[in-house]
């Protein structure tokens, strides 16, 4: 581990490769797993502004879970999106025609509708970040259904933290994400 300004973070950032796969993996982060993604307390509302524009790149089980659960769930005093009940997949998937998960945010957003990507827990995945009051824990974290990605991102010799880039950029700034590539040049040599 080690510390840039208010973060705490963990070298497997640095250590491990990683590049989505989805012809193998077929978006699976997006249909299995026991939560919704993590949303951060400001996506709450962004939710509520978009959602009439996202709606149309939904499932219609997707949009039948939303109207039942609503744009959001809470747990134990954290903000998630909700799970579809049928199938415990993320309500704001859909499928392409090669039956890939994709989410229907970041397809509005690809389509010029909206300007919000998609939540920062999705963007920087498989990078989680915990926030503590006095600093942020950045760290990575292994599901073996990503497997195939970190093979892809050994195969091409990107490291997590590349992969991620955009996502820690929009998460710490830019400066920050200098500074780790600083420390990763460090630990390289």
């Amino acid at each position: 581990m080690f510390q840039l300004g208010k973060t705490i973070i963990s070298e497997e950032i640095i250590e491990n490769d990683f590049v989505c796969n989805l012809s193998a993996c077929k978006g699976t982060c997006c249909v299995d797993g026991e939560a919704g993604a993590p949303l951060e307390e400001d996506e709450l509302q962004i939710l509520m502004d978009i959602y009439p524009k996202v709606k149309p790149y939904l499932t219609k089980e997707g949009i039948d879970a939303i109207e039942e659960q609503g744009l959001f769930v809470t747990h134990n005093g954290e903000h998630e999106t909700p799970l579809n009940p049928i199938d415990d997949s993320c309500v704001y998937i859909n499928y392409d025609e090669k039956g890939i998960a994709i989410c229907g945010i970041e397809e509005a957003y690809n389509q010029g509708e909206i300007p919000w990507k998609k939540p920062i827990s999705c963007h920087l995945y498989p990078v989680r970040v915990q926030d503590y009051s006095e600093f942020a824990a950045v760290n990575y974290h292994k599901w073996e259904i990503c497997d195939d990605a970190c093979t892809l991102g050994a195969a091409l010799q990107v490291p997590v933290y590349k992969f991620v880039k955009q996502a820690l950029i929009r998460k710490f700034g830019e400066d920050w994400y200098a500074e780790l590539e600083k420390v990763a040049e460090k630990m390289k040599r």
